[in-house]
Order: structure tokens, then C-alpha cells, then sequence
């Protein structure tokens, strides 16, 4: 095999980056549903032969860089590499070994070079409906959530499982766009591969293994330099969330010594019975995004990076629920964890922290027949202004940490029995301080037909996002249905004329005036 030196390294990692980059762009050009084209709730990644992450796509779902590389582990040992063909494709969405929740479907091929596998391309996208009840809080174990997946093969030489596409199509609302969307990920799955593989044959190459060691051993280095520069020390927060009958409980504890960082989230709230928990594998991903966001921003995400870092959640607890707990809201809780390891390491890293933003992100799902007497179901998305910082104001509007795109008000229009009378920012909404928070916004919907199902994920309708530093608190959220506050914990029926008005969060101020 050729030296792999400093410059070949850089030209095969940008390649490989590229390749990602490009699938994501086949998802947003092919897929049927808004939540991929418009809201950017995908993610491609690329792993090494052993499932460890090497490229994700710049542009998609920060935390789905620590569930992917988990998902394609979890394939592998479900499935015998030895049974695995090129052309393979295969499919999950289990929340354990998955993104956290069921709506996110998985695929998996493994790439062949010179007859043995060399990596996997891997991708995760929220389909716009995956059966059971519609995405809310009210569920009380997995079961009730949606159509279950476990690891299994999709797609042989090209022809796809017919028995389980029968199976999905006949358990879900929407079967032509749910299905295209996992057509759309094959066809980027199967590009990631092509593109590997011709970055190997031009660069002579016969594996990933070499540029692999090479990556993950300069990225944990320079993750171990960079923490070395934070003052060694133990710090703790907790702060409660709107949580159901009675608020939620979390807590983290960071231990940062000799390179090494542990974050401890022992003392949160015991896992739920209503569809607020989130399982581990989106508890840490959410972790490793706000530590590397903070830490290291200027590197490309791979498993190096994360390997001096080690997460601590008790089995049981609502940030690490036992199977078959509840898990579609997993957002709800899960969007918290980064705003928990600001607020710790705010006295360590005042520069690097930001207050906390107007989120977890908020949906609107909607179920039912259409103004043609067509079946529905799909989700807008709704976003609250982030955080101020040391040095700027919290953007408005923006979702954060999720980087989830809000429904434009053309397209809500153009895909569900709605009319947008009004959308608008909420001035004053954002904390005050040396630096205020960004900006929630007024949304207006008038609905447009009769019996639509309608579920809400919203927080910080009790509790506001705090400021930092002496920065104020920003703006409440609510919804209101024809003007009355509404439940947004409890399913909804609205008809013809009924107006619902959302009004997202503020973020946190920075700093005292």
C-alpha cells in the first residue's frame, strides 16, 4: 500500500466528506416527504469496516453522528458479516439502536472492495408516518408508537423484502410518501458506496484502515490538547422542564481531568410512563455534539474526537428508559442535555457557553383526510430563538440543537389542509442582557378541514429559557386553540375554520445590562 502522508490524507477525508455531502443532496432532490426536502431531518454518515464513524453530511442532524456509527454496530451484530452480499441494504428503526424514536427509519449497506466489506454507508430519515398513534406524549410504552423494525435486510441484488414493504405499506397512513423516503436513502446509501469505492481505486488504495487509524488517532489527540487547555475541575447544574402532571427532573455532573472528560447525569428523573424519555444512545450524541461545538468546532465529526470523553446515565432513568418505554417525544427531553452541559461548564468556559434556547424544538403532527378526502399525515415545524453568547445575540427563530428547518408557510400550505393567516417574530421575547436572546415567533393556522388529528411536542410553556451571567429569561411559549390556551400534552380534534396560534420561546440574555 502507498504512504498515506499528510496531503493524501487530507484529499482522501475530503473525498470521502464529499460523498456524504452529495447523498444528502440525492435525499433532498428524491424523497417524498417535506420532512427530508424542506426540514432537513435526515443525515447520511460513512463508518469504517468496524462501525466507526469517519464522514458525516455538513449540513444534517448534529446528534445523528452518535446514533448512526451505533446503528451500523447493531447491524452487524444482528446480521453475520459472512451473510452479507454487495448490493446489501439493510433497515431498522429500533430507538435503542437507532436515533431514539421509531419515526427515524435507518439503512445500512455495506461496502465491498476487493471481495470483503471496507465500510458502510449508513443514513437515518423521520418519515412523515410510521403507524401507531400520532407522534405525542400520550403514549404509555413503545408498542402503542408506530410499526417496529428490527434489524433486517431490505434489499438483495436490488429487489427489495416484498413482504416487509407489504407489511409497512399496510401499517402506516401515508405508504407512498413513507415509502419513497426509504427509496430516497437507498439510492443515497447505495451513492456513498460508489463513491468510496472510486476513491479507493484512484487513490490506490485497499481500505479505509490506514486513513481511519490516521484520522481517529490526530482527532483524539487534538480533542485531549484542546481539553487540557480547560481548568481541571468537577461542576454541576440541574434545573427542572415543564415535564407532564409535574415537572421533570435533570442533572449533570462534568469531571474534566488529565484530557479526560466525564459527563454524569446520575439524579435525573426515572424514566416515565408518557413518551418524553430518551434513550441512551441520543442522550450521548447529544452530549458529544455540545462538547465538540464548544471544544473543537473547526473539525470534521469522527469517533476520535469523542473517544476522552465518557457519559454516565443510570439504567432507568429518563435519560436512559428500559425497553419498551415510551420514546416518540424523546426530543422533549433529549434537546435538553446540551443546554445541561452549558450551564455546568458556563464557570470553566464563559466564552465558549451560551445561554439557553427557546427549544426543545416544537411540532405541530396532523392526521386525517385532506380537502380531496385524501389521507394525511405530516408535521410542521415550529422554532424558538436560541441563546446569547459572550460575543453575539441569540439567533432568531432558529432550531437549536437540532438544526431542524421551520415548515415555510408554502409549503405548509401546499401539503396539509392548512391556511398561515399570520407569521410573524415576537418582539421582546428574548432575555435581556449584554447580549439578548433571539427572538420567538407568532404563528396563525387556520385549519381546513374536518376531524384532523393534531398533536403538539412544545416545552418552556411553564418554564423559561434562562439567561446566563445575569441575561434575563426569555418569553413563555403557548399555544392557543380559537384563542383559548390549549393542552398541547393531550391530542387535539380540530375542524374547518379552527384557528390554532403558536407562539414559540424566547432564548436566554448573556450578561447583565
Amino acid at each position: 500500500m502507498p504512504q498515506l502522508d499528510a496531503v493524501k490524507l487530507e484529499l482522501v477525508w475530503t473525498r470521502l466528506i464529499s460523498a456524504v455531502d452529495e447523498a444528502a443532496k440525492a435525499i433532498v432532490r428524491t424523497s417524498f416527504s417535506t420532512l427530508s426536502n424542506e426540514a432537513n431531518d435526515f443525515a447520511c454518515v460513512l463508518t469504517d469496516a468496524r462501525a466507526r464513524s469517519l464522514a458525516q453530511n455538513t449540513g444534517s442532524i448534529p446528534s445523528f453522528i452518535g446514533t448512526l456509527p451505533n446503528t451500523v454496530r447493531a447491524i452487524r451484530e444482528a446480521i453475520p458479516e459472512a451473510e452479507m452480499q454487495p448490493g446489501d441494504i439493510y433497515v431498522t428503526n429500533n430507538p435503542w439502536i437507532g436515533t431514539g424514536h421509531l419515526n427515524d427509519v435507518c439503512l445500512v449497506r455495506p461496502i465491498f472492495h476487493g471481495g470483503r466489506i471496507v465500510a458502510y454507508g449508513a443514513t437515518t430519515s423521520h418519515v412523515p408516518d410510521i403507524g401507531g398513534r400520532l407522534r405525542s406524549t400520550e403514549a404509555r410504552e413503545l408498542f402503542e408508537e408506530g410499526f417496529h423494525i428490527p434489524p433486517m435486510r431490505l434489499l438483495r441484488d436490488g429487489v427489495a423484502d416484498a413482504t416487509l414493504i407489504r407489511l409497512l405499506r399496510t401499517n402506516i397512513r401515508t405508504p407512498d410518501q413513507t415509502e419513497g423516503d426509504i427509496w430516497a436513502q437507498a439510492a443515497a446509501v447505495t451513492l456513498i458506496g460508489d463513491r468510496v469505492v472510486a476513491t479507493l481505486v484512484d487513490h490506490g488504495l485497499a481500505d479505509l484502515a490506514d486513513v481511519a487509524t490516521e484520522i481517529f488517532d490526530r482527532s483524539e489527540a487534538a480533542m485531549i490538547a484542546r481539553l487540557r487547555q480547560v481548568p481541571e475541575g468537577s461542576w454541576s447544574t440541574a434545573f427542572e422542564t415543564d415535564g407532564m402532571d409535574q415537572p421533570f427532573h435533570l442533572t449533570v455532573k462534568v469531571t474534566l481531568k488529565d484530557g479526560q472528560l466525564l459527563a454524569d447525569f446520575t439524579g435525573s428523573s426515572p424514566q416515565q410512563p408518557r413518551s418524553v424519555n430518551c434513550p441512551f444512545t441520543y442522550t450521548r450524541a447529544m452530549t458529544w455534539f455540545v462538547l465538540k461545538a464548544m471544544l473543537l468546532p473547526e473539525l470534521p465529526s469522527n469517533d476520535g474526537i469523542f473517544r476522552p470523553i465518557r457519559i454516565l446515565v443510570p439504567e432507568g432513568c429518563i435519560l436512559n428508559p428500559i425497553e419498551p418505554a415510551p420514546v416518540g417525544g424523546r426530543a422533549a427531553t433529549g434537546h435538553y442535555v446540551p443546554v445541561l452541559i452549558f450551564r455546568a461548564l458556563a464557570e470553566a468556559l464563559p466564552d465558549k457557553v451560551r445561554a439557553a434556547p427557546g427549544s426543545p424544538l416544537w411540532m405541530m403532527s396532523l392526521a386525517g383526510k385532506d380537502q380531496a378526502g385524501q389521507p394525511y399525515a405530516g408535521t410542521l415545524f415550529f422554532n424558538g430563538g436560541t441563546g446569547a453568547g459572550a460575543d453575539q445575540d441569540g439567533a432568531d427563530s432558529i432550531s437549536w440543537p437540532s438544526n431542524i428547518s421551520a415548515t415555510p408557510v408554502e409549503v405548509a400550505e401546499r401539503t396539509a389542509p392548512v391556511l398561515i393567516h399570520r407569521k410573524v417574530q415576537l418582539p421582546g421575547s428574548g432575555g435581556t442582557g449584554r447580549h439578548r436572546g433571539g427572538l420567538g415567533h407568532e404563528t396563525e393556522i387556520e385549519c381546513e378541514a374536518d376531524g384532523i388529528a393534531a398533536v403538539f411536542v412544545t416545552e418552556r410553556i411553564k418554564y423559561p429559557a434562562p439567561g446566563l451571567f445575569g441575561g434575563g429569561a426569555g418569553a413563555l411559549g403557548e399555544v392557543l386553540i380559537d384563542g383559548k390556551p390549549a393542552n398541547t400534552r393531550m391530542q387535539q380534534t380540530l375542524n374547518r375554520g379552527t384557528r390554532v396560534t403558536v407562539r414559540t420561546p424566547g432564548g436566554g440574555g448573556y450578561g447583565s445590562m
